[in-house]
């Protein structure tokens, strides 16, 4: 980049060794990237810097607070020691501490405005993901799906999807040509694992008012890009799996509801994904032929995506094969499998005759990286080992006061506290009962999880005939995705999502 000065145009992420600032256009910022490195290297500093510069720019940020510091982006910086030695040694960088405009967002509405979506947007693909169904499990939910599709039945809750399991058990007839794919075993199956993602407290991600886009693309009153954080310290820990499903699901809506921007100066939206791998691990495999799919095409739309994870091997090459910039921060390598895991990456920067790439890959300190950046023509420069520019705002959390404060000043206050339940599924259901909603006698606990029709076939019939029932029921749940336009990704397969 020179000695000019940086400016919102440039996406800098630090200088290098002769203190020349290191950075990408703005407008390549769309092109997607990774944050990897060790723990206690410096990733969420770096994710800091990145989130201050896109904001300054007029980006929006939606990134998961893991740690609980990340927050610190409210508040104006103070640095002191090393920190401000940094500072000193950057002269082009014209630091100010300062807050940024912060929105906080808590999926159990304790440490920010509630956030949540409902089971029909979020769609089949992705529910039976988050409860890790069996492709019969599977095929009964989208055939539920179906039905509810069919008789106008808004899924927006839990306790909607689980009064139609029990209606649809009960009425069997209501499932038409697809009755074979709703044994009992698969209902209560279902029935258990909405009971067990309950008790994991994902019931509040669920229900209305739900998450509208178009308020996380909404700019704060001075032009600046507004920062989106959710509160995911506890739940990436207690429920990893709505974690991940919750960033799919938003990737998707992204993709679904944007229009088509070309070539921009600058991106709409920067989207954070902290511990990537959960994104990936233990995801179907349809399920993730489609997010790599997405990631793909969700940079016309103005959408940047960044993963941030220990090592890039915890996302998949096509994934990584779409990364334009990379911070790669130290690793250590003690085992052979660590070492050929330490050459891969240094294998993914474009070589920079001034250093082996390898070896200072376990040579950079805290708050150093190594970083490859695209050209203006969007081809890889050379990597350099950059000093990263420290953020304006604190680095370390917010106090109890001050999170309070910023939620009392949030300009979504009062828009998403107080839930609201409207008619839907269960209490158009329980009215054909003859009952009121309220006079529900509680669900008697699943039963034992049931083998699966296909498995029990399997044994009746021997293993040739069962696993040509099984791939039935298989091609039976892919038939009825196919027929759902709506929920994930609905778009890519051919129609247009229904509200």
């Amino acid at each position: 980049m020179g000695d000019k000065m940086p400016d919102s145009s440039q996406l800098v992420i630090g200088a290098d060794l002769t203190a020349q600032p290191i950075g990408q256009a703005m407008r390549l910022a769309n092109r997607h990237g990774l944050i990897a490195g060790a723990t206690g290297t410096g990733k969420t500093v770096t994710l800091q810097r990145l989130a201050e510069a896109f904001s300054d720019a007029g980006v929006a940020v939606f990134a998961a607070d893991i740690k609980g510091d990340l927050c610190g982006l409210g508040a104006a910086g103070n640095p002191q020691g090393k920190v401000a030695e940094r500072i000193a040694g950057m002269p082009w960088l014209d630091y100010k501490a300062q807050a940024y405009p912060v929105t906080l967002w808590d999926i159990h509405g304790q440490s920010g405005h509630p956030l949540r979506t409902t089971l029909s947007e979020m769609g089949p693909l992705l529910i039976g993901s988050l409860l890790e169904l069996t492709d019969s499990q599977q095929a009964a939910l989208y055939a539920a799906f179906k039905v509810a599709d069919r008789e106008g039945l808004l899924l927006l809750d839990l306790k909607d999807l689980k009064a139609l399991l029990n209606h649809l058990k009960d009425n069997p007839q209501m499932l038409g040509e697809d009755a074979a794919l709703m044994t009992t075993g698969s209902s209560q199956a279902l029935l258990r694992r909405l009971a067990t993602l309950e008790q994991q407290g994902a019931e509040a991600l669920f229900g209305e008012p739900a998450l509208q886009l178009e308020d996380i693309l909404q700019p704060a009153a001075d032009g600046r890009g507004r920062i989106h954080l959710l509160d995911a310290s506890r739940l990436v820990h207690e429920a990893p799996k709505v974690y991940a499903t919750f960033l799919l699901w938003l990737l998707a809506e992204l993709f679904e509801q944007l229009p088509e921007r070309g070539d921009a100066d600058k991106p709409l939206l920067a989207l954070f994904f902290d511990e990537a791998h959960l994104l990936f691990g233990d995801t179907p495999k349809a399920l993730q032929e489609r997010l790599e799919q997405v990631v793909r095409l969700i940079r016309s739309k103005g959408v940047g995506v960044y993963f941030v994870t220990q090592s890039p091997a915890d996302l998949p090459d096509d994934v990584l094969a779409q990364l334009g910039l990379r911070v790669q921060h130290g690793l250590r390598a003690f085992t052979a499998k660590e070492q050929k895991s330490l050459r891969a990456v240094a294998d993914g920067f474009r070589p920079n005759p001034a250093f082996d790439t390898l070896s200072v890959l376990t040579e950079l300190g805290i708050g150093e990286a190594l970083v490859g950046t695209l050209a203006e023509k969007g081809t890889p420069e050379m990597v350099q080992r950059v000093l990263v520019a420290p953020p304006q705002s604190r680095i370390g959390p917010l106090t109890e006061t001050e999170r309070t404060l910023l939620i009392a000043g949030s300009p979504f206050k009062g828009r998403y506290d107080k839930p609201i339940d409207r008619e839907s599924a269960y209490e158009i259901l329980m009215g054909r009962k003859g009952l009121a909603p309220e006079a529900e006698t509680p669900d008697a606990k699943p039963a034992p999880e049931e083998p699966s029709l296909a498995d029990r076939a399997g044994e009746f019939l021997g293993t040739a005939a069962g696993q040509a029932l099984k791939s039935a029921m298989r091609q039976a749940a892919n038939n009825l995705g196919k027929q759902l336009v709506r929920g994930l990704m609905g778009s890519l397969l051919g129609g247009s999502k229904r509200r």
